[in-house]
């Protein structure tokens, strides 16, 4: 996991910024909030796939009715721990924004990046909410249930962008901004990857609801015109997967290479161990079944890819050699 964490001290090599021992801190407590997230939101696949989504009944706050569960099912325990650890990461977000405030000065990318967690922190519970206020959970199977977890894996998606930000730029990271060639082809690459996440949410929740016995009759059901819309959304996991390897491909080692860093070097071979890696997993879960362990896995993988994208290209483009200005005809 260290490889994952940046020091505190500076993010990149050259950098000479040096951070007050309370900015080092806070770097700890940001990369730490970003990392208890990430378990967050594998335990959220737990519940998804165990089916455990309406554990709590159709009641938010509140578990069936009540403040603690008294005399709770694995069902109502799994989704309670959810909601519990929520709440938990909540309150860490709330600490990033009570942090930043008394270590950064009024107007502090870091202040404005701590802000931004909370305000899609609490995007991210009111779609939780949602979904269990409308019942899409457990072995509920109408389409809308399908756009409500493709939005809410993309606020999730969006959450961790906005946390690894906070956290980079605690850590010593220059701004940077996505106004230049570069930056559109590695926005492309976050929006593609991103789109890449949510058929991956669609194809686990297909998995959940509709379980096939063997492997021939799961691909009998992908292609089978008769089969739920979720079913038939699976063959575009895998093809937009293999696309995504071939925009990495392109788009990763040529930025490395007119970069030129060591941290774009390693976060570039980081970035493409943990796709191919991915992608092995990918045909061991289609190959398996989809047991829940290996959905965990997955979505623990993703979200590692998801955050060391973000990274390299926050180095890449903080590291741009700005252009010489034009020099007008004499």
């Amino acid at each position: 996991m260290r490889k994952f964490w940046p020091r505190s001290s500076r993010v990149s090599e050259g950098s000479e910024m040096n951070l007050s021992p309370s900015q080092q801190r806070f770097a700890r407590f940001a990369w730490g909030t970003l990392w208890a997230t990430v378990l967050v939101i594998l335990w959220g696949a737990v519940v998804r796939a165990t089916g455990s989504g309406a554990g709590c009944g159709s009641h938010w706050p509140l578990c069936n009715g009540e403040v603690v569960p008294l005399s709770p099912g694995w069902e109502t325990l799994i989704e309670f721990g959810h909601r519990a650890t929520s709440g938990v990461d909540l309150l860490l977000v709330v600490g990033l924004v009570w942090g930043a405030r008394r270590v950064y000065p009024a107007g502090s990318p870091v202040r404005g990046a701590a802000w931004a967690s909370l305000v899609v922190m609490l995007l991210e519970a009111l779609l939780g909410a949602g979904l269990v206020l409308l019942e899409y959970v457990a072995d509920n199977k109408e389409l809308a249930r399908g756009w409500w977890v493709g939005g809410h894996l993309l606020n999730t998606y969006v959450l961790l962008l906005v946390l690894t930000w906070t956290a980079y730029l605690a850590s010593g990271g220059k701004s940077f901004s996505f106004r230049s060639r570069l930056g559109i082809r590695l926005g492309f690459v976050l929006f593609w990857v991103a789109a890449l996440g949510m058929t991956g949410a669609l194809t686990a929740l297909g998995d959940t609801l509709f379980p096939a016995e063997d492997l021939a009759s799961g691909t009998a059901m992908t292609f089978s015109p008769d089969s739920h819309l979720f079913v038939r959304l699976r063959v575009w996991h895998p093809i937009m997967a293999l696309a995504t390897g071939v925009l990495l491909l392109a788009t990763i080692w040529p930025t490395t290479m007119a970069v030129n860093t060591p941290r774009a070097s390693r976060w570039a071979s980081y970035l493409l161990a943990l796709f191919f890696g991915q992608m092995a997993l990918g045909l061991l879960n289609l190959w398996l079944l989809a047991p829940v362990w290996l959905q965990v896995i997955h979505l623990l993988m993703a979200d590692l890819i998801w955050i060391v994208l973000i990274l390299f290209a926050a180095e890449a483009l903080s590291r741009q050699v700005p252009q010489p200005a034009a020099q007008p005809a004499s």
